[in-house]
């Protein structure tokens, strides 16, 4: 298996392209002020939340309007092969917005319009960047939701590319599951649609399911449909304290196991709760602590909660306490998606370097303590939340940007925590991607066979090497 990679090593793997002075010229007189070569615009879409601190930012940025300006600068892009990286809000976490190779950054946060709604057939489609709550606030008057909360408020385009999913993934699914067209700028600037609004089809190759999750390296997303669903019509959410994470852990699994419809369950160790009530001003149990949520009738919301909390009582679990208004769901989940900002503050000056490995529900405890019991050996502050319900877990941990020593012992953690979910048939990332830092851990789980099968599309699609280069492989 390969051995850990730290980011200081992948960045030099290829000299940055040089970006003629010609091109500048050419986005300069095709979009006027929509473009921009300031170094503060520059340094804003050449970092994203990722460990990485030293990649030079592009050399130019292209705020686009319209599809038609992706393809426009797409186009020019090509024509003086030129790499151009899709930008959304910049939330990522793996590198995928940093300019490796060079190049041009465009900008799609203003393709923020609501396409249409179809209400009737749970549908809507979208500019690619429209937010996920943007969107629910535009769409609330129809009973309907958006369901895929990476806690980021990312664009719609940014969660295809990167194939995200969140704390409701457990009930609704992923981007994989949601997503059901695309509109899709290709290397050659030509503007594609794929897939259909039925709800099945048939018809050659998945084109759909293959730009989900391709992280910009096939094409650059302009417009998404995605599923919708009714808002349910009784919400409830709870927090149970456990005596130890292995209790909360088996809760969890059995409530899965029994087929319980919870729509979210999160894990949050004891060292992360009281980050966050520092950080959000909360009075939780500064214990192991499950927060949880049940969708449903009002009938079926009270019987899965009462499911639960037997199952969890079997486990030692404590202080079981409902929250039922919006504003106190909303102050809980506010308060979890706020975990890694809480972390951070917890160490001022730290970075985070996040995990994101998934296995098998039936694995989830082999594969969780004995990640907790590594972490907690290494001395390295870290936090630990996780959406446990579909096997999916983050370790954060904090180390101090300037110290290779601390680097090193966060590298070889994450390392041997994404080698302990592949040995379980699990994945090097549930939800957040490839990009720079899990090139080598692709390799390890999927093989040099179906990587390169990976690199043959896209040399296929992208022969000249622009879109998004050096992110998931290297060709």
């Amino acid at each position: 298996m390969n051995a850990p990679i730290a980011p200081s090593q992948l960045l030099p793997l290829v000299q940055p392209r040089p970006v003629p002075a010609e091109l500048l010229g050419a986005l300069t007189a095709r979009f006027g002020a929509q473009c921009s070569t300031a170094l503060a615009v520059r340094e804003q879409h050449g970092r994203d939340e990722s460990a990485f601190t030293t990649v030079p930012p592009p050399a130019a940025v292209v705020f686009a309007e319209s599809t038609l300006d992706v393809q426009d600068a797409v186009r020019l892009a090509s024509q003086y092969e030129v790499p151009v990286i899709p930008f959304g809000v910049g939330s990522s976490l793996e590198g995928h917005l940093l300019a490796v190779q060079g190049g041009i950054s465009i900008d799609v946060s203003r393709m923020n319009q609501i396409v249409s709604v179809d209400a009737d057939d749970l549908t809507v489609t979208v500019q690619a960047g429209v937010t996920r709550k943007q969107l629910n606030e535009a769409i609330k008057s129809t009973g309907l939701f958006f369901p895929i909360d990476p806690g980021a408020d990312a664009t719609l385009g940014g969660m295809s590319a990167t194939r995200a999913s969140g704390t409701n993934a457990v009930r609704y699914g992923t981007m994989r599951e949601n997503v059901l067209t695309l509109q899709v700028v290709t290397a050659q600037g030509e503007c594609i649609h794929t897939g259909s609004r039925a709800k099945k089809s048939s018809a050659g190759y998945d084109l759909t399911r293959l730009f989900v999750g391709s992280e910009g390296t096939l094409g650059i997303i302009t417009e998404v449909t995605v599923k919708l669903y009714p808002l349910p019509e009784a919400v409830s959410a709870a927090v149970c304290s456990f005596p130890s994470i292995e209790a909360a852990v088996r809760t969890t699994i059995q409530t899965i196991q029994l087929g319980v419809p919870i729509a979210r369950v999160e894990l949050i160790d004891g060292n992360s709760v009281r980050m966050v009530n520092q950080y959000s001003k909360l009075s939780l149990r500064e214990e192991p602590m499950l927060l949880m949520e049940f969708h449903g009738s009002p009938a079926g919301v009270k019987e899965q909660a009462e499911t639960v909390q037997e199952i969890a009582a079997e486990q030692g679990g404590q202080a079981f306490e409902w929250a039922t208004t919006p504003e106190e769901r909303t102050r809980l989940w506010t308060a979890r998606h706020n975990a890694l900002y809480a972390a951070i503050q917890s160490k001022p000056g730290c970075k985070a370097i996040s995990t994101d490995t998934c296995v098998p529900i039936s694995r989830l405890a082999d594969c969780l303590l004995d990640s907790v019991a590594e972490a907690d050996a290494s001395g390295l502050p870290y936090f630990l939340v996780g959406h446990v319900g579909d096997g999916n877990f983050h370790f954060g941990y904090l180390i101090d940007p300037d110290s290779t020593e601390e680097r090193a012992t966060a590298e070889r953690l994450n390392h041997a925590l994404v080698h302990r979910a592949l040995r379980l048939q699990g994945t090097c990332s549930g939800e957040h991607g490839v990009g720079l830092h899990k090139m080598g851990f692709l390799v390890d789980e999927a093989g040099e066979g179906a990587v390169e099968m990976m690199r043959t599309l896209k040399r296929a699609l992208d022969p000249k090497n622009i879109l998004n280069p050096g992110k998931i492989f290297t060709l």
